[in-house]
């Protein structure tokens, strides 16, 4: 395809900078579209506000707006962080790994500690993962010891502890590891 020269292109204005009202349209979008925490909704305008520039005459007022979103019910800290600690516990992911993705939408440490798994959803979620990734019990043909040490490792990096994910390994078959999950109801 032939381009139009240079000069019959059409150049791409560059955003204009960040006034109060834009800043605040630009808050209500995102809360609009995204499932989100405070921090990062804090962390998003933030960016804008460094990428595109500020036109106010005092500085961005970020902590205002981001709790009157809270205040108005847009944005809910806990509900965001249970939604997200039910989604990752559904994908086999471990507490630790909970913990740190929590961490990282800015939700506070009491919070996270509040929505934090049961020992019941720790091991089930440990079960999910070996299932999925056909380790341990799961496994369609026999292990070896190298690669165990890689399932296991695999099993840490997802979050789970040292002890969840042996337990896992280690059964026999799956109604053993199925029963170990039920032993942390009792």
């Amino acid at each position: 395809m032939d381009e139009p020269p240079p000069s019959k292109r059409r150049r791409k204005k560059p955003p204009r900078p960040l006034d109060e009202t834009r800043l605040k349209d630009l808050a209500l979008a995102y809360v609009a579209r995204f499932a989100t925490s405070a921090g990062k909704l804090e962390a998003y305008l933030k960016r804008k506000v460094r990428e595109r520039g500020w036109d106010g005459e005092s500085d961005p007022d970020i902590a205002t707006v981001v709790a009157r979103y809270v205040e108005l019910g847009y944005i809910d800290d806990t509900a965001f962080a249970r939604a997200k600690s039910n989604d990752l516990l559904r994908r086999g992911y471990g507490p630790r790994r909970i913990g740190q993705a929590l961490h990282q939408a800015g939700i506070d440490e009491e919070t996270r500690d509040e929505v934090g798994a049961s020992a019941f959803d720790a091991r089930e979620a440990a079960l999910h993962m070996a299932r999925k990734r056909r380790f341990g019990p799961f496994a369609l043909q026999s292990v070896d010891p190298a690669m165990r040490e890689k399932h296991l490792a695999a099993m840490i990096r997802a979050g789970h502890g040292f002890a969840e994910a042996k337990a896992v390994l280690d059964a026999a078959s799956e109604d053993e590891a199925e029963e170990w999950v039920r032993e942390a109801c009792e």
